[in-house]
């Protein structure tokens, strides 16, 4: 099968099976790919994204994934062009989101020759496996769950004149969905806490929030915007031994991967029975262990203990009801994160901000949240917040200078879409700034990294539109009017050093309000 065939096949068949977004690198090898998407797209198929920079690409179709719940294809020519998507895919393995991955190559027999730009791509993505290919196969049955990488062999010629009309007769079909796994029975105890992953392991919020409202259970919830109904600032509160042992539960569902506050990590493990709800234990997390494992959400009925129930109520109001934020990155992402209209989307980024979503922001629903949680790296959030913006009428993005700086080159391909990003400016890696590696000899150069450059001018320089804001009635007017198109708003907060010995402060005096204000002084 000549190039041309084989391109032309394997795009048909992705479309068939209800691809519909694609991403694409140009490059010579992957020639026939990018002429077949071409023509498809004219024919109205599919939605064609051209991004240069392979490494943002990657990411930007992960955000069209994770906003499409669909698998999207994102494509490049050989050599390092694929070694670029290796970040993303690693980040689409940990996290099960479907990005199908299709890198161009050479023919076999060229590997290990000396052979111009070729290596050997097979294994580059690993632990996503590759699908090598020379000549047309069934690609419908790998397209399952998780990312998929095909490696395509494309041999000279790569152009042809061959005008057949070969999406005649094509008829697109949407993806079916598995059938679901029947529940499995569980009968939990008394005194127990559902603990939900930012990711929530892929299940829906709805449904979680209705299986804890029928055990009778609290939520705490890494996402507090997904879970209306839960605890307000555990991660503070827990912090504290005495009301961490007061609160103490005889069992705890953890649904997905908690991955950030150490003081819900010292809650699960300091319990003697430990649920874990979440598909990858099958087939990434192999190695988690746990009193039980659940693929999906499993079904049975508890008795409850009401005064330890009211324990946990009063801790969450007295919480709400005692925090107060003067204008620090935590009060910015609190502002944000309530008054986001609802029926928006809001990409999260790595380090502090997912943190202090966590910890500040009230419990709410109305919005669609994402971050990527998978491996919690700075790689690609711009991009990733690009591509989920091209799914939602309104988008927003929350994020840090060093985050925004490493995938500056996202904005040589900016979106179009109606997309307001929050960068708060603190000139470094605030997050160091409250991890143990603080105050160490050498910590501005080798951990602070302060860049000292106008985050304004950088944007400008991109030709964006960008305001800076340095209060709460700036901020506020910000989220609420955010004008067309894609807009950039530089937060300017306190030092860093500042900023952690504000959160120290703030985590002591809720501690204090909650020990009087339950009677656990």
């Amino acid at each position: 099968m000549n190039s041309t065939s084989l391109a032309r096949d394997i795009v048909r068949q992705l479309i068939e099976n209800g691809v519909s977004d694609f991403v694409l690198s140009p490059g010579s090898r992957n020639a026939p790919l990018s002429i077949a998407l071409h023509e498809a797209e004219l024919a109205g198929f599919i939605n064609l994204y051209v991004r240069i920079d392979e490494r943002g690409a990657a990411f930007f179709a992960l955000g069209l994934s994770k906003a499409s719940d669909n698998y999207v294809a994102v494509i490049c020519t050989s050599g390092t062009a694929a070694a670029n998507f290796h970040p993303a895919t690693l980040e689409a393995y940990h996290s099960a989101n479907k990005l199908l991955v299709i890198t161009a190559d050479r023919p076999a027999h060229l590997r290990r020759t000396g052979a111009s730009q070729t290596t050997l791509q097979v294994g580059l993505l690993e632990p996503v496996s590759t699908i090598d290919i020379s000549s047309s196969i069934r690609i419908a049955n790998s397209l399952t769950s998780g990312p998929v990488h095909l490696n395509i062999q494309f041999d000279e010629p790569l152009l042809s004149d061959d005008g057949t009309d070969w999406l005649a007769g094509l008829k697109p079909h949407a993806k079916e969905n598995p059938a679901e796994e029947p529940n499995e029975l569980f009968n939990p105890k008394s005194r127990g806490v559902v603990v939900v992953g930012h990711d929530r392991a892929g299940l829906d919020a709805g449904a979680l929030s209705r299986y804890a409202a029928a055990l009778g259970w609290p939520i705490i919830a890494e996402d507090p915007l997904s879970f209306p109904s839960s605890i307000s600032h555990a991660a503070l509160f827990l912090s504290d031994s005495i009301i961490r042992a007061a609160l103490k539960p005889d069992e705890i569902i953890v649904v997905g991967r908690p991955t950030l506050s150490r003081s819900i990590a010292a809650l699960i493990k300091e319990c003697d029975n430990v649920v874990i709800i979440d598909p990858r234990a099958m087939t990434v997390d192999t190695e988690r262990s746990a009193s039980n494992i659940f693929s999906t959400i499993p079904t049975g009925a508890t008795t409850l203990d009401p005064r330890w129930l009211k324990l946990w109520r009063d801790c969450a109001k007295t919480a709400a009801n005692s925090l107060h934020l003067d204008w620090s990155e935590q009060s910015v992402v609190s502002a944000i994160a309530a008054n986001i209209p609802e029926g928006a989307a809001l990409f999260v980024g790595s380090s502090r901000p997912v943190r202090d979503i966590e910890a500040f922001a009230k419990p709410r629903s109305g919005i669609h949240t994402f971050a990527n949680r998978g491996l919690a790296g700075i790689d690609g959030n711009i991009s990733c917040a690009f591509g989920i913006a091209e799914k939602y009428e309104r988008s927003y993005a929350i994020m840090g200078d060093i985050t925004f700086l490493h995938d500056i080159s996202a904005l040589v391909n900016p979106s179009e879409a109606n997309l307001t990003i929050f960068v708060i400016d603190n000139n470094g890696g605030g997050i160091f700034n409250t991890l143990s590696q603080a105050g160490v000899d050498g910590f501005e150069k080798i951990f602070g990294t302060p860049h000292n450059l106008d985050l304004e001018r950088v944007i400008h320089g991109f030709g964006g539109q960008v305001i800076r804001v340095k209060s709460d009635s700036d901020l506020l007017h910000a989220v609420i009017h955010p004008t067309h198109g894609l807009n950039f708003v530089v937060v300017e907060v306190p030092d860093r050093v500042v900023n952690a010995e504000r959160l120290k402060v703030i985590t002591q005096s809720l501690v204090n309000a909650l020990r009087i204000g339950t009677n656990l002084a």
